[in-house]
Formats: structure tokens, sequence, C-alpha cells
């Protein structure tokens, strides 16, 4: 059992009628409070971030205050634990306060003095606990871009759904190309979420065999199909207090999916051969390269999964739509190759940076990586242009002309190919562009290109 973060102040003492007395006393100045009888198994029930505060008797049989104090202590420093006691004891006190005690109260004791120590004590609890979440917001921002590279407004979107999809309980539908980074987005929820000290269990379910999937995925008992001699733990029951990541949902069969709808709407696995109904405490992240709605509508995918998925849907942007993100990218990755093979780090000359840019990255962050890495090893950096499906196409040539004209070209280029996408007004095509809307119809005069050139018609260019 956990203490309800609803209760402000803990009360042990094995005394029954000054246990009344003094619950009568904090319950009549609005406080919620749970008094108890002994303090044994108290520490176990409260959350490391619980809100309030710990009253307890020093003197009591089975586990004393002070053993108490040591338990809170261990999993939070920082909770207020104030002790009481009849036996006018100094050195006891001066131990009490040695060993970390808010406060040590001698009965009998007036009950102001009480509720006085006691509301103190809850106000440096708030402090402590919103200092403890600012700490923690800043690290979790520091660690998303450490993640998460790049500055481009996409990339800033995104950090900013991760870091508020986190904290909640709700699962999660990664949509991205191969090699978007949708593993590192789910363990980024993961490790800033309240299940980070729990399991992160990460399956492909494209990689899976029809034969095997429904055992890897919920478990089976002995004798549930020919070969299964022992009982096998799924891995749904594998991740319970964790995060389950599934990849390539839309290779699922329909089988397959009527039972994961399940146990998403009933928060239980059933292993193959088994009767037993096993709780599950768990996150799904699931993840996908296809769009999951076609899929439903042409009857490869189910369409009441589907519903039941996009709940919280999670875009990870391709890396052609990330403008200099690509650059910062890299740069990192060829950083940590370089430190990795203990090589010198090499610096890009424009020309390879205006080759970088123009590249459309048909492999996204795990193509860029492997550039980066061949790079670092001091290769040359030769990129293939190819086309999403993998058709290799011809490798990326820069222009003739000087630095300058190359840039003009490339920029021009850049917004060409950009304007060529669905976007229903300038403002969308400026934040595709990773650029204020001001310097978009600057360049957009200067390049001699219009909104109305792209495929939207009459959209309005003002927008």
């Amino acid at each position: 059992m956990t203490i309800d973060n609803r209760i402000e102040v803990v009360l042990i003492d094995d005394d029954p009628h000054l246990r009344q007395a003094l619950s009568q006393t904090l319950d009549l100045a609005g406080l919620k409070i749970l008094p108890l009888a002994e303090a044994k198994g108290v520490a176990g029930q409260l959350p490391r971030d619980w809100p309030g505060v710990v009253v307890s008797d020093i003197r009591m049989p089975g586990m004393d205050g002070l053993e108490l104090l040591g338990e809170l202590h261990a999993q939070d420093p920082e909770l207020p634990v104030l002790l009481i006691t009849g036996h006018g004891d100094v050195p006891l006190a001066v131990q009490a306060m040695r060993a970390g005690a808010y406060d040590f109260l001698e009965k009998p004791f007036p009950s102001d003095h009480l509720l006085d120590s006691v509301r103190r004590a809850l106000a440096l609890r708030r402090l402590v606990l919103d200092n403890r979440s600012l700490r923690l917001a800043l690290s979790d921002r520091h660690e998303l871009s450490a993640r998460l590279v790049g500055q481009s407004s996409p990339m800033l979107r995104l950090r900013e759904q991760i870091g508020a999809l986190a904290a909640t309980r709700a699962d999660v539908l990664i949509l991205g190309e191969t090699g978007a980074g949708k593993e590192v987005v789910a363990r980024a929820l993961h490790d800033l979420s309240g299940r980070r000290n729990g399991p992160f269990v990460a399956i492909n379910a494209g990689a899976l065999a029809e034969s095997v999937v429904e055992s890897e995925l919920f478990g089976h008992e002995p004798g549930a199909f020919t070969g299964a001699q022992k009982r096998r733990i799924g891995k749904f029951e594998f991740a319970n207090g964790g995060t389950l990541f599934l990849d390539e949902i839309e290779s699922m069969s329909l089988d397959v999916q009527v039972k994961l709808l399940r146990l998403l709407q009933e928060r239980m696995v059933e292993r193959l051969g088994g009767n037993q109904q096993i709780p599950l405490d768990i996150r799904v992240i699931a993840a996908t390269k296809e769009d999951l709605r076609q899929a439903a509508d042409q009857g490869r995918f189910r369409a009441d999964l589907y519903y039941r998925l996009n709940v919280a849907p999670l875009r990870i942007p391709p890396l052609r739509e990330r403008g200099e993100d690509a650059l910062m990218l890299f740069q990192h990755f060829a950083n940590e190759a370089s430190t990795r093979h203990g090589l010198p780090p090499h610096e890009l000359q424009p020309a390879q940076r205006a080759l970088l840019l123009r590249h459309s990255w048909p492999g996204n962050v795990r193509e860029l990586q492997n550039a980066a890495e061949r790079f670092a090893l001091g290769l040359e950096l030769a990129l293939d242009n190819s086309a999403p499906d993998g058709n290799p196409g011809a490798p990326v040539e820069l222009v003739s002309g000087g630095l300058s004209e190359q840039v003009e070209n490339f920029e021009k280029t850049l917004i060409a190919a950009e304007l060529a996408r669905p976007h229903s007004s300038v403002r969308s095509l400026a934040e595709a562009l990773g650029i204020p809307r001001k310097t978009l119809h600057d360049k957009l005069r200067k390049h001699g290109l219009t909104f109305g050139d792209s495929s939207q018609g009459s959209a309005d260019e003002s927008d």
C-alpha cells in the first residue's frame, strides 16, 4: 500500500489516547491526517516525493522513532520528521537533531507549538519539492537537447511535446520515416517519466517470425504448442512497471492486433495456453513508418486499434525538413566518432557544408550518422542521393562557380523544393524552413519565387 499524496501529516504514536488528541488538534486545523499505532513499514509506504511531514513518538515498542527517522532519510534525506517524547531526555533530543530531525517536541507541549512546527515543516517541504521539480525540469531539458540535437522549429516542437507527454500515463504513437530516431524518442519518453526506474523493453515486430510473435509478446505456458517445454514470460509481462516500445507495429498480423487492442484496453495479459489474467502496469509506445489510417482504410490494420493508439501521436520530422540541424547533427556525430576512434576531429569545409545542406537524407539521422563516421575516419564525404524507397540515384555533386554563387543556388533550390510540398500558408512554409516570415518574403523576392508558384494555388500569400 502507498500513502496517498493528499495526506499531509502521518502521525505515529502507540498511545491511543494521545494519538486521538493529537489527530483531533491537527484535523481541526484543516490538515489531512493519517494516524498510525506503529512505525514499522511506514517508510515503504511513502513515495519519494510525498508532499507531507511525519510526526512520530520516539519511545515505542518494535521500531522506535529514531529508527524510523533513519529509514525515512535513507530514501529521502529532505523529508521533515518531527519527533516527540515524554521523558525530558536532553541527550536523546540532541541525538535526534543530529540525526536530521526537523524538530523535537517534549511532552506535554502546547497545541500551538505542534501546529506551528508542522506548518513550518510543510512550507519547507513544498519549497524543497518545488526546487526539486525545477532542477529535474532543467535537467530533463538539457538531457533532451543532448539526445535530440537541433534548433529547428520542428525539433523544438518535438522536444516540447516529449516533455509534456513524458510525465503522463498516456500510451504514445510515434510516427517517423526509417532512420528518423523513433527508438531514441521512445527512450526519452521513458527516461523522463516516473517509470524511469522500471524496465524499458524494445521489440521490433517486423523482425519477428509470424510463428513466434505471440509467444514473444504474450508469453506461453508449458505445452501451449509443440516445443513449449517451459513457461516463457512475454515482453509485455517482462515490461511490467516500465515501458514497452513496439516498433514497426504496422507489420503485426490482424490476429495479433486483436490481442494487442484487448491488452491496451484491459491492461491484462494472458499467456498462450494459460487461463490466468495477469494485471499489467505498463506504458506502451508504438512506432510506425506507415500511415496507419491509410492502412486501416485498406484493411491492413485494424481501425479500432489505430484510434486506440492515436490518442497521443508524436511525429518525428525527417531530416530534410530540419534545415541546418543536419550540420549540427553531423558535427555532433563526427566528434563522437573521433573521440571513440582516438582521432583528431576534422573541420567541415564550406563546400562540404553546402553538400550536407543540399542532400535530401533519404535515410534520415541513421544515414547522417554513418556519413559522419566515415568523415571522422578521414574517408571521402560522398553522399548517395537515394530515394526513400532505397533505389540508388546519382551522388550529389557541387555546382560550378564560387562559394557565394553555390550558396545562392542552394538557397533557391531549397526554398523551391519546400514550395513544391503542400503548405496551407506562408507561415507553415516559413516554419518548415526554420526562418521568420519576413525573412522568407525577402528571399522569395530575391530569387523570383512566389508562394503562388507552389501547388497551393491561390492560398493567401500574406498569411
